[in-house]
Order: structure tokens, then C-alpha cells, then sequence
């Protein structure tokens, strides 16, 4: 029988739809939260004894879509769209529910894990950030040409980037580059990569994966949490090998196998410390037949404590 562990106290889950690409590279990422919901993302997690309150979907600006200006593509529409994910996340925490907010593109999670860092430092907690991503997404418009804010938020979030969006909770930076740990990476850009180096982010790309399995690569991600710490995860769907997961905009080989990502989602599920997630870059116009909407939502379903084990609880 499945229990839903991963809510201590049995909490709802907040479904937020934020349909937009304004962040992205490529149209199609705003038909994500729909594309979740078809997939049946509300009835599994309901069939896992969790309470599912769907707020329907945030409305914010269109996709002007605009080239760069000053090294930012979009960047007043960006601001936007992280202000009203920031406060529609931050209005869940508050109320002692577990909000999962349906992307969209990567960059809307500046604004919502602004709002849980907020969160965290009002209630005296740590914080815990798993970036499931095949990039990360720690660009800034000095090292990028194309100036997507998609290849920006973990910087952003770190401080590097407008003040609009490094101060989006009020505080400057939201969370440092020690609260977060990058899991699947393996695209990353030559001067993003020294960027990297140089304020010392914990990632574990493929090839860590590769040499030490996904199991040992989990154990140390997931290391030191305790009953004080936030765990949130921030799941690129680029995160999956592109042969299982091709419905999104910027598809890199090589990525996580099914039963590695079961694993992976197992394995926080385990902690029973998941308290916020995104979903991100689904892109259903690139997708065959729903089929990465699908597999997202069975790796959903893992997070909350679904198993492919025989293994006795």
C-alpha cells in the first residue's frame, strides 16, 4: 500500500499552473500545465491519499516575442510572470500547503523558490534546493548571448543578475549557491562552467552518475537534511534522456534512464522531507502523443511515495 510519506502531516498539494514561454528559447512550454493535467496529474496524486486543491493557472503577461535588449530577453515580462508565481507560492506556504507549480518555462523558478527561501527564513528553517536539470542554469547576461532568463534563475536566485529578480522576496540574494545541489547535468557553456567553479555549486553531472550510480549520487545530494530543513525540488523535464522525454525545447543526449529517475524520485520520496516542487520545460508541441506529459507525471507519483518495489515498507 502507498503512503504519502513525503507530506508530513498529511498537507494539501496545491496545483499552480503558470503557462508561459516567456523565459524560453522556443514556443510551446505554456501549454506544459495542461498538457500535466490531461496526463492525469491531479487524479494519480489523489489516488495516493493526498488532499489535491488545483488553483487553476496564473495570467500574466503574453510572449512579446522580442529580441535581447541590454543582455535580457523578455526581461519586464519575466519580472512579471516571477511575481505572481512568487506570491501564489509564498500564499500556499503560508496556509501549510505543498504547492507544485506546473511550468512554464525554468526561469519561473526564480519566483518560486524566492518565495519558499522567504518562507524558510521566516520560519527559522533550512533550506534545500535538488535542481534536476541537463543545464545549470547559471548563466548571466555577460556570459550568454542569447540573454533566455531560462539559462539564468539559479544565478539570479544566487544574486547575479537585475536587482528585479535577484530581490524578488525582498531579500538579495534569495539563497546561496551552499543550499543547492544540481543533479544530471551536461550542458553547460564554457564560461557558465568557471562561473560554476568559482562560487562552488555542488553538481553532480552525468558522468558523477555515470562512474558512481544513481543511488550514491541521491545519498550525497541528499545528505545533512534533518526535521528542520525545506527540501524543495526544481525538476527540468530536460533532466530525462531525450529517448524517453522528448517533449521539450532544449533536448541534450545522454541523460538519466527511466529506472535511474524512479530511483532518484524514490530516494527523496524516502527522506519524507519534500515540501515544494516545479515541474518545468514540458513542451507538449515537441512531445509524441503526451507521452513525456505522462512519464513526468509517474515520476510525480514517485515523488509522493509510489514505488516500483516489492519492497516492504
Amino acid at each position: 500500500m502507498v503512503t504519502n510519506s513525503a507530506l508530513p502531516g498529511g498537507r494539501p498539494v496545491a496545483l499552480l499552473g503558470a503557462p508561459t514561454d516567456v523565459g524560453a528559447g522556443a514556443r510551446g512550454a505554456s501549454m506544459g500545465p495542461e498538457a500535466l493535467r490531461v496526463a492525469g496529474l491531479g487524479p494519480a496524486l489523489h489516488s495516493h491519499g493526498l488532499a489535491v486543491l488545483d488553483r487553476g493557472n496564473l495570467h500574466g503577461p503574453a510572449n512579446p516575442w522580442q529580441a535581447p535588449r541590454d543582455g535580457y530577453r523578455h526581461l519586464d515580462e519575466v519580472v512579471a510572470w516571477n511575481r505572481l508565481v512568487h506570491d501564489a507560492v509564498h500564499a500556499e506556504l503560508a496556509q501549510g500547503h505543498l504547492p507544485i507549480l506546473l511550468g512554464g518555462d525554468h526561469c519561473l523558478a526564480m519566483g518560486s523558490i524566492a518565495a519558499v527561501a522567504r518562507h524558510c527564513r521566516a520560519q527559522g528553517r533550512r533550506l534545500r534546493v535538488l535542481w534536476l536539470d541537463a543545464h545549470a542554469d547559471f548563466n548571466t547576461s555577460a556570459l550568454t548571448p542569447s540573454g533566455h532568463l531560462h539559462g539564468m534563475p539559479v544565478a539570479c536566485l544566487c544574486g547575479f543578475g537585475p536587482p528585479t529578480l535577484t530581490g524578488l522576496a525582498g531579500h538579495s540574494p534569495a539563497i546561496s549557491p551552499a543550499e543547492v545541489r544540481q543533479i544530471g547535468i551536461r550542458s553547460v557553456d564554457p564560461g557558465e562552467k568557471r562561473f560554476v567553479h568559482a562560487q562552488g555549486l555542488e553538481v553532480f553531472d552525468m558522468r558523477h552518475i555515470d562512474e558512481h550510480g544513481m543511488r550514491q549520487t541521491m545519498a550525497l545530494a541528499l545528505s545533512g537534511l534533518d526535521a528542520d530543513t525545506h527540501l524543495h525540488v526544481s525538476f527540468d523535464v530536460d533532466f530525462l534522456d531525450p529517448e524517453i522525454a522528448p517533449g521539450v525545447g532544449t533536448t541534450v543526449p545522454g541523460g538519466p534512464s527511466y529506472r535511474e529517475a524512479q530511483l532518484c524520485m524514490e530516494m527523496i520520496a524516502d527522506t519524507g522531507r519534500l515540501a515544494s516542487l516545479d515541474v518545468m520545460e514540458l513542451n507538449p508541441a515537441l512531445d509524441v502523443r503526451n507521452q513525456t506529459a505522462r512519464l513526468a507525471v509517474d515520476l510525480i507519483e514517485s515523488l509522493f511515495g509510489k514505488s516500483t518495489l516489492m519492497r516492504r515498507a
